[in-house]
């Protein structure tokens, strides 16, 4: 029986600010897949808890300084990476995002131990819609939101890397209690669990060859 391993990049959202770690995106990719592997009877994949580097706050480049003060394995089989929010929040220019992200992608690839095709690229959401952004001018977070998405979408379709889009169904929660953490910021878990099963479905999909 193979154990797959899993190594999650990025920021808030991939540890789950607020909300426990089990609903975290990870995590609940992570049951997911166990469960999948178990209904269909398919007993030889075995998924190893998910490894984290990610920090609330945390920028491109933080996440990069980061990255080289961590041992890692010498490679993984499935590598996520979701960042940029916080470079948006503090007003950089997506052109500096660029740079620092599709270094950062290139890492992943390498934790990847090459293959691109074992790599998941999520979209930043859109946190202006939410009840923290009530203040603010939404229409710009959202444009600039946006202009940083087509850089992750890009510099994924070019490293043949997967772009999975959680940040257009992830709007239309923003303002629903439901969907978010008691800091009116954060998903909750049930949005998570969306964003999980949209990654769970493409981690299949690359096994499934």
């Amino acid at each position: 029986m193979k154990t797959y391993s899993y190594l999650a990049l990025g920021d808030s959202y991939t540890i789950g600010e607020q909300v426990p770690l089990f609903e975290s995106f990870p995590y609940q990719a992570l049951a997911l897949l166990r469960k999948a592997d178990i209904s269909s009877n398919n007993l030889q994949h075995h998924f190893a808890a998910p490894e984290i580097l990610a920090k609330t706050g945390w920028t491109t480049d933080e996440l990069a300084a980061a990255i080289g003060q961590t041992i890692f394995l010498p490679q993984y089989d499935f590598v996520s990476l979701l960042i940029g929010v916080n470079n948006q929040y503090r007003g950089r220019t997506a052109t500096d995002f660029k740079n620092e992200f599709d270094l950062l992608l290139q890492m992943a690839i390498q934790f990847a131990g090459g293959d691109a095709s074992r790599v998941f690229v999520l979209s930043i959401p859109d946190w202006g819609v939410t009840p923290f952004a009530k203040d603010r001018d939404r229409n710009k977070i959202a444009n600039e939101i946006d202009a940083f998405n087509a850089v992750c979408k890009t510099a994924a379709e070019a490293s043949n890397c997967h772009f999975i889009d959680i940040t257009e169904s992830q709007r239309s929660d923003g303002n629903d209690p439901a969907f978010l953490a008691a800091d009116e910021l954060h998903p909750s878990g049930a949005e998570y669990k969306k964003w999980a099963e949209e990654l769970s479905v493409a981690i299949l999909k690359t096994l499934a060859g």
